[in-house]
Order: structure tokens, then sequence, then C-alpha cells
């Protein structure tokens, strides 16, 4: 999208408009953080972790969250479910950021920062929680409106008579690796090829990591197709895409 998005730019006069073709999951590869809305850090199906003290915590701290003190997370890699969405904040981007780190090399697959900490979080209007830390941290994956799991994504991928797999990933994504079977339409092109589509099938949507999937099912909806999407990150191992849940 970004492509499309920087010829609008110029069409719109804007004249220095440069792209970052790697996107968000690039920007993660290369070890960069990213920061979390204050919509995901409230309702989210999320693990929200204090690096503060003891002390600090107690005294005041964000709903939901669980007490990690910065001085102490090397020693509780543990205690956090790998595969869950994890949001770190503290008393400056600085210590957030080394958390942020420290769960990366531990294999945290989605992780992100609440800059600010609870100065940001009060400032926009939000109450704080107080007393102890939970014992213990659990986290169960739930499905998102519209979402496919990756085990019946898998499951299609061996063959369904009702279902469809849909790639919207660019030409070159797809040259790289594809799924055998899948069809191929870019997220921009899907309004101009939605006539390629079977209304009389599931269709089941993937890209990366679901963004663009997710996009491209709303412009079926429009159309009157019955589809959902995976929101789980498509790699490439070889010639192969694989699914990490």
């Amino acid at each position: 999208m970004s492509p499309k998005s920087a010829g609008l730019a110029k069409k719109m006069g804007h004249t220095d408009v440069r792209v970052f073709l790697a996107g968000t999951p690039g920007w993660k590869k290369a070890g960069k953080s990213v920061t979390a809305s204050e919509k995901f850090v409230k309702t989210d199906n999320i693990v929200l972790v204090d690096l503060r003290s003891k002390e600090e915590y107690e005294a005041g701290h964000i709903p939901r969250a669980h007490n990690i003190p910065l001085a102490s997370l090397a020693a509780k890699e543990d205690a956090l479910p790998l595969k869950a969405p994890v949001v770190v904040y503290a008393n400056s981007f600085l210590e957030a950021q080394q958390g942020y780190d420290i769960m990366k090399k531990w294999g945290v697959k989605s992780g992100s920062i609440w800059p600010g900490g609870v100065t940001s979080w009060t400032n926009k209007g939000n109450k704080l929680a107080t007393g102890h830390t939970p014992a213990s941290i659990s986290w169960t994956r739930k499905l998102g409106k519209n979402e496919v799991s990756a085990a019946e994504f898998k499951k299609a991928l061996e063959g369904s008579s009702n279902q469809v797999i849909l790639d919207v990933r660019t030409k070159d994504e797809v040259k790289e690796c594809s799924f055998k079977n899948a069809l191929t339409i870019p997220l921009d092109e899907i309004e101009k090829r939605i006539g390629e589509l079977p209304k009389d099938k599931e269709i089941l949507i993937h890209c990366t990591t679901g963004a663009r999937a997710e996009m491209a099912r709303a412009a079926l909806d429009k159309a009157g197709f019955k589809s959902r999407f995976l929101l789980s990150d498509v790699e490439c191992s070889g010639s192969d895409c694989v699914i990490s849940e």
C-alpha cells in the first residue's frame, strides 16, 4: 500500500515523498520498537507489563497490568506467554525499550511499548488501579470478528471443497514464496479483479501479518462475498510459506 499512498501524495502536490517498503514487519525485524495505541492497551487481548518497582506499581498502575520490575526481568522469561501480544511501560521510554529488547530476545511474537507510562495514561483522562500484582500471568488466544484460526487455515490448505485461499501480498512477495493452489491478487487490485473470485465458496485471506488481509476482507464483504482473514505472521522459508502462530 505504501507505493500507492506515495503516488497519491505526489498527485496532491507533495514533492519530497519516500517509501519504506519493508513496512512494520521489516521495522521489527531490524530490531526497532513500535508503540501501542490507547485503545489497544484498554481493550485488546494483550499482556500488559509494568516495569517499575513494586512500590510504584502498587501505588498506581494501568489497569490489567502485571508488575515485573526491570531489575528482575531477565530472570522472568518463564512468566511470559511468548505467543501473546505484550505491551510494556516504565518511567521512561529508555527503560521500556530495555524491557522490550529483553522480551524480543526471548521470542515474544508481538511486542510494543506504551510511551509515557502512567503519566501519559492519566493525562488522557484514564484512571489508575492500585494494589498487588496478580500471582501469575495467564493468556488465551481469542479470535477476533471475521478471523480464521491458523489451524483451520492450515486444514484448508490441504484442500477444501468449499473454501478458497486468497493471497493479497504484492507480486514480488508472491514470487519469493506462496501457498500451493492459492489465488493471488494484490490488495490494491482487489476491487478491479473481484470478478475472478468464486461467490459460491468461502474465501480465506492472508498477507504477511493480517493487516492487508483484513482490508481485503472488508472489500469482499461489500461485494457480497463470504470471507475471513488470517491474523498471523506468514514468512518465507526457502520457497515455502510458513505460518507463525
